[in-house]
């Protein structure tokens, strides 16, 4: 925070209202704070200035020093930046005085606090004009559907959530059969109006949806018509409105009639058994099981696909699943069993990834997808499809291998090499007596390498380090490059005196076998530091640090030598 003196000096004040700026509300927080703190510091003018989308807008208390005092050259000014909570600037709180006057530090801190309060006041005015703008785009959107949809079999509904008032539109009423006057505006009555069968699954979706669980509402139910019937319809809709608080204070939405869909799929349901030949040829297994209430299920439909799936036929499910769960894993077998379970408890769709092992295709994933129907003997219908996702599953673990290796030495990279050494503390802390080593390798004088001889044989060169690195490592140890020309190693269960023989055996090793470039040899050495890493490190990267801590030291000491640092237990 500047002042005269030790700062550019301010710019003159901003023009008057009228030469293309936008103002800030007359009498708003920003001009009650300019008037306190002209109070406060006893200075001519105070000038808080912001910018946004809609231009330049300021407040300002007092009047510009006397004239005479060239612009820009003020005998005193002061500013702080105006910052929101991201660190943006907002803007300027500067004060402007036509005569010297000393600055302490209180007033330098009275300053940033005022200029605090007036990026507060900033912040909220924008966020209130967004709300503003929301809500504003949410009205005109409902009256253009509105009109989109008038005649078209679709009602429009407005609920005051506060007042407990619902509007309705005309096409709404007319599509249940009631006249303008026939039914109320009271939230109670639409509820009392809905099948009692539906009734708690549409307030739970509803208030769902009230407390931001849900990103928009849409339910299917029956609602009784002017006629005594009742008609399915969906509802969908939307929170348009919201207190500071966060809760629902205003809802629009639409009604379809939907009853010709659902009777539609009723009769789908019941001739699905002429689907039987598609279903056969379709990839991967589509069935219908049923679960019986006394426990234990069979496959009342099962496709052919049944064969690439299981290696089974219909014939081996037909009176009991136990010939699948056979073929699953069983290391997933438990899961298996469990999600099916939970599934027709809550009467909710089933989804599982899981493996299965199968006499001739050996390990494969398998996807499960179903949905349950309740029957009226208490038993549960499941109706899904079983795929093959072998593949996909190869090329996520292929992703997740290129995510953690470095592309040019395919040693992990830094971060999986971090994960690794962090496993090994924590397998370490279990045990309460093991240690492990861990060193940093720094090739000598890579820049030099880099510079005579290009980057392609500087790479050439890191790639030969980490296959004479890898070479050493026992089936425990990790090496993984962390940068550059920087190498780490971990060595479970390897104290310093064992370490320092490995990192001996490496050195040793890149001496006798240097790179080779166009038939000419480039000799390597290596720096090396070693720690180790003990049960009261309180994380993995203090062994890492200790062991740069020594490569430091060998490279100060002349390079191509191993120093190793004892362990300890803080920063």
């Amino acid at each position: 925070m500047p002042a005269t003196g030790d700062f550019p000096p301010a710019p003159a004040p901003a023009p008057a209202e009228g030469a293309g700026e936008a103002q800030a509300e007359p009498d708003g927080p920003l001009d009650k704070l300019a008037r306190l703190a002209r109070r406060q510091f006893g200075v001519d003018m105070v000038l808080v200035a912001c910018s946004d989308a809609d231009g330049v807008w300021q407040a300002r208390a007092g009047a510009p020093p006397a004239a005479g005092a060239a612009p820009g050259s003020l005998p005193f000014s002061a500013e702080c930046p105006l910052r929101a909570g991201d660190g943006r600037q907002l803007g300027t709180f500067r004060l402007l005085h036509g005569q010297a006057r000393g600055f302490s530090d209180d007033d330098r801190r009275a300053l940033q606090d005022f200029a605090g309060l007036a990026a507060a006041a900033v912040e909220k005015r924008r966020a209130l004009a967004a709300e503003r703008a929301d809500e504003d785009s949410w009205r005109d959107e409902a009256r253009n559907l509105s009109m989109a949809i008038a005649g078209s079999g679709t009602g429009v509904w407005d609920r005051n959530i506060v007042t407990g008032e619902i509007r309705y539109s005309a096409g709404w009423k007319a599509l249940l059969g009631y006249g303008e006057s026939d039914i109320s505006n009271r939230i109670e009555d639409a509820y009392r109006r809905l099948h009692p069968d539906d009734v708690d699954y549409v307030r739970a979706a509803m208030q769902a949806h009230f407390d931001g669980r849900t990103d928009s509402y849409e339910v299917e139910h029956r609602i009784l018509c002017k006629d005594g019937s009742y008609k399915w319809i969906c509802s969908r809709g939307k929170v348009v409105g919201r207190d500071e608080a966060g809760r629902a204070l205003r809802m629009m939405g639409t009604t379809t009639d939907i009853s010709a869909m659902r009777a539609m799929a009723e009769r789908l349901q019941r001739t699905a058994d002429l689907l039987v030949n598609l279903t056969d040829a379709v990839p991967g297994m589509v069935f219908q099981c049923g679960q019986r209430r006394e426990g234990g299920s069979r496959f009342l439909y099962v496709s052919a696909g049944i064969w690439d799936m299981f290696e089974l036929t219909p014939h081996d499910v037909r009176d009991s699943a136990a010939a699948i769960e056979q073929r699953v894993h069983p290391d997933d077998l438990a899961s298996y069993n469990a999600s099916l379970q939970s599934a027709a408890a809550a009467q909710t769709s089933w989804h599982l990834e899981f493996r299965v092992r199968l006499p001739r295709q050996g390990l494969r994933w398998r996807q499960g997808e179903a949905s349950p129907r309740l029957e009226p003997d208490g038993s549960v219908v499941w109706h899904g499809f079983v795929t093959d996702i072998t593949d996909r599953k190869r090329a996520d673990f292929e992703l997740h291998e290129l995510a953690a290796t470095d592309a040019l030495t395919t040693l992990p990279n830094r971060r999986h090499f971090m994960s690794r050494i962090a496993a090994e503390l924590a397998r370490i802390k279990r045990h309460g007596s093991d240690c492990a080593a861990v060193l940093m390798c720094d090739l000598d004088h890579f820049k030099h390498i880099n510079d005579t001889w290009g980057h392609a044989i500087g790479d050439g060169v890191l790639q030969h380090f980490a296959n004479t690195l890898r070479a050493q490592l026992r089936a425990v140890d990790l090496a993984g490059r962390i940068g550059g020309e920087e190498f780490a190693v971990v060595l479970p269960d390897t104290d310093l005196e064992r370490a320092h023989a490995f990192a001996t055996r490496v050195q040793q090793r890149i001496a006798d076998a240097p790179f080779s470039a166009g038939g000419r040899r480039i000799p390597l050495t290596v720096s090396i530091g070693i720690s180790t890493m003990h049960t009261l490190d309180a994380d993995a990267e203090l062994a890492l640090i200790r062991s740069d801590r020594a490569l430091y030291n060998a490279k100060q000491l002349g390079r191509n030598r191993i120093e190793s640092t004892p362990s300890v237990f803080s920063r």
